[in-house]
């Protein structure tokens, strides 16, 4: 397998979404957005030449958009191979190239968000522990924090107190959101228009900067939905999702 190094040079020619074809798409151009401004963070995003089958995406753990605390880590926002091509090591390629350059950048070891048992959008467990990854920390929701130590004397990753205990005040259904993947600029507003429609209370909260991401109720950034301040799932809703939810 031949992989590109996406950079802010060739992002804007470089497909990069694992579920759209279409690069004109608002959802792929809010992602390429986030992307390029997170490469002076010192944000790496190595791709397959498949169109979105094989990807990993991972960053400082000091820059992560995560309420984590991982001092000298390099937290992996997401590892990704699709369909017909797993099986095939690539999962291995790719982490084997981020654990390397993370080696060569002086890094502590690898972190990961996960769970005991495979959530959408989250890492497999299995894979982790094969490759050596052990839990570092539990939120009380049951997302994880996994990490890859590079010594024996390297401090275990943690979550902060917001994380750990996800919780927010706020009353009714509550998003929590970025414009990492999963890509959510185009279903967002389709269901604030449902929960609209059907008079359900609802609250979406783009989080547009890492000061905010850092310190949110929530371990998970990308997605987090809440009701009455209790949190639900990390799982992309649209109008029907939605509806479905909401009729339990």
């Amino acid at each position: 397998m031949e992989y590109i190094k996406v950079t802010k040079e060739n992002l804007d020619r470089e497909h990069i979404c694992c579920a759209i074809s279409n690069d004109k798409d608002v959802q792929v151009a809010s992602k390429k957005a986030w992307l390029s401004e997170r490469f002076d963070d010192g944000l790496v995003f190595l791709k397959s030449v498949e169109r979105g089958k094989c990807f990993i995406e991972y960053i400082p753990a000091e820059n992560a958009w995560n309420p984590i605390i991982a001092e000298g880590f390099m937290y992996i926002n997401c590892l990704w191979v699709s369909g017909s091509f797993k099986g095939h090591g690539y999962s291995n390629d790719l982490l084997g190239e981020c654990i390397e350059d993370s080696k060569e950048k002086g890094k502590n070891g690898l972190c990961i968000l996960c769970s005991a048992k495979k959530k959408p959008f989250l890492a497999d467990p299995k894979f982790l522990k094969h490759k050596g990854f052990t839990v570092s920390d539990e939120a009380d929701n049951g997302i994880q924090l996994w990490y890859l130590p590079f010594s024996s004397d390297a401090q275990p990753p943690k979550f902060k107190e917001c994380a750990r205990h996800p919780h927010t005040n706020e009353p009714g259904y509550v998003l929590y959101y970025t414009s990492q993947c999963p890509f959510n600029a185009k279903y967002v507003p389709i269901v604030e228009k449902t929960a609209k429609d059907l008079d359900i209370p609802f609250k979406a909260f783009h989080i547009d900067n890492k000061k905010e991401a850092q310190n949110a109720p929530t371990p998970i950034t990308t997605y987090a939905l809440f009701y009455n301040g209790e949190y639900l799932t990390n799982e992309q809703m649209n109008d029907k999702k939605f509806v479905k939810l909401i009729s339990r």
